[in-house]
């Protein structure tokens, strides 16, 4: 193959992404007090060379009691830009689009890291104390997680306005886009699902209530907002959870959230009753790319297919095919941060060391050649 469909580049809002390969949000939890330190420096370079399009920084919390846990990055404070402006000038230096996602857990804060067990907070010692979690009705995650509070006018108003504040730290940090994480439980997808959201003012029952919190967010955002600054919305496609939010009605949502100024949708699936994962689900390669695919045409928006894409091929085939727009690739990219290059040589691209600082490209143009020369009868 000497053209890729994949390795094309894409505009949004101005914006060139010199191939559609997109690094996906995910938590280190690895930050203090939301700061992030030379952990994350390290993590993000090795992403920042790797030939990507773009990349998105993990789940940023608005505010201190929207952590998933301590481990999370925030961005309540202006203090946290100064070391997010160290992250997005590495981006700038080799050619990757930056992104942030904004995010408050409601009532999925307060947990454990998942390698400690993934558990509610339990214990006040040290810095690890619980605090009180947040959502759109006082019901549980599950059994063994503790009660939110409901939020009140006055509290989903507080949150709205962290996000836009967020959003403008966001920019003052340089990031060159913004998703805001609508999906795997977390609050504005436990207001969006009937199975956490029983409301019964403007904010909850019908559909186009049960909307309302997350277009007020969007709208807030916007408002602030540069035209040349793309907003991505990740959404959980289904619950994956019986009585929960039905396919048709995230097209719907998707609809409103492009009235509403969202440029494009990130198609995630579950989480609203736990891990976010479809745990009655067959996990295959690109098991949730069908749901980009329709929102792509039903909703006529652009969209990024997100979850278990591991191969080139078919990643290729995606794009090809118009599935989706940009590819979010996470995990493949933690095992292999050569995932870009190597596709582009399969690919049999001209350009392939293009996408690798001039040191990587200059003596990998030297490994080949002396591969070839080895290759060759004496």
């Amino acid at each position: 193959m000497m053209e890729s469909n994949l390795f094309s580049a894409f505009s949004l809002n101005n914006k060139i992404f010199r191939n559609r390969i997109i690094l996906s949000p995910m938590c280190q939890y690895k930050a203090n007090n939301g700061f992030i330190d030379e952990w994350h420096l390290q993590h993000y370079s090795r992403f920042a060379f790797s030939g990507l399009g773009g990349a998105f920084i993990e789940a940023t919390a608005v505010s201190p009691e929207g952590r998933i846990g301590y481990g999370c990055t925030g961005i309540w404070n202006d203090d946290h830009i100064e070391g997010l402006k160290k992250i997005t000038k590495i981006f700038r230096e080799y050619n990757c689009r930056s992104g942030i996602q904004l995010a408050h857990a409601g009532r999925k804060a307060s947990f454990l890291r998942p390698w400690d067990g993934a558990k509610p907070i339990e214990t006040n010692d040290g810095n690890e104390s619980k605090w009180q979690t947040i959502g759109p009705s006082a019901i549980a995650v599950n059994a063994d997680t503790p009660t939110p509070l409901e939020m009140s006018l006055d509290d989903i108003n507080r949150v709205k306005e962290d996000f836009k504040n967020a959003a403008i730290r966001s920019i003052k940090a340089g990031f060159d886009m913004i998703e805001i994480h609508g999906a795997h439980g977390y609050l504005l997808h436990s207001f969006f699902s009937p199975l956490s959201n029983k409301r019964t003012d403007n904010y909850g029952g019908s559909l186009e209530n049960r909307m309302r919190f997350g277009l007020e967010v969007v709208k807030s955002i916007k408002s602030i907002l540069p035209d040349d600054i793309p907003l991505f919305f990740r959404i959980s496609s289904v619950d994956g959870a019986e009585n929960g939010t039905k396919f048709e009605e995230n097209i719907s949502y998707a609809r409103e959230l492009k009235k509403a100024g969202v440029d494009i949708i990130d198609c995630s699936s579950g989480g609203i009753g736990g891990s976010p994962v479809l745990t009655k689900s067959k996990i295959i390669p690109g098991f949730q790319v069908p749901y980009s695919e329709r929102i792509k045409k039903e909703a006529n928006i652009n969209t990024m297919a997100v979850g278990a894409i591991i191969e080139p091929d078919q990643a290729e085939d995606i794009i090809t095919n118009g599935r989706a727009d940009l590819i979010a690739i996470g995990r493949e990219l933690l095992a292999d941060t050569q995932w870009v290059y190597k596709a582009a040589t399969k690919f049999g691209l001209s350009n392939s060391k293009d996408f690798l600082p001039d040191s990587y490209s200059f003596f990998l143009s030297r490994r080949d050649d002396y591969l070839d020369r080895s290759a060759k009868p004496a």
